[in-house]
């Protein structure tokens, strides 16, 4: 049997745009998802801590440094600009694998530069 559980997650990310007309995902500063072990096409669900929005979508990389986490397509409905949100990520684990797992939580400043990691 597999769970699913908490692989890993950005906390406090300030969107730093919305473009509804897009194809929909969630772009994300490349760099920021190395550190949070997201693979490009990934998955992940948002919490927008502004309004209590939860969607789910898949992440694509942007500008490594940039800072950027753009909100793309329908979801710009649900999360705005200057929004600070969750992103997470998760994974199916064996019984023997998750009472091992410690998921990575990357706690981002207010520049969506990384403040600290665990």
């Amino acid at each position: 049997m597999f769970i699913k559980l908490l692989k890993s997650k950005l906390h406090h990310a300030r969107v730093t745009d919305a473009k509804l007309h897009y194809p929909g995902s969630i772009a994300i500063d490349s760099a920021l998802m190395k550190a949070a072990n997201i693979l490009p096409y990934e998955v992940v669900q948002i919490a927008d801590l502004n309004n209590g929005n939860r969607l789910q979508t898949y992440a694509v990389p942007a500008e490594a440094n940039s800072g950027q986490i753009t909100i793309l397509g329908a979801a710009a409905k649900l999360v705005k600009a200057k929004d600070i949100i969750i992103i997470f990520s998760f994974g199916y684990y064996s019984t023997a694998q998750a009472r091992k797992l410690k998921p990575k939580v990357i706690l981002l400043d207010k520049n969506n530069k990384i403040k600290r990691s665990r």
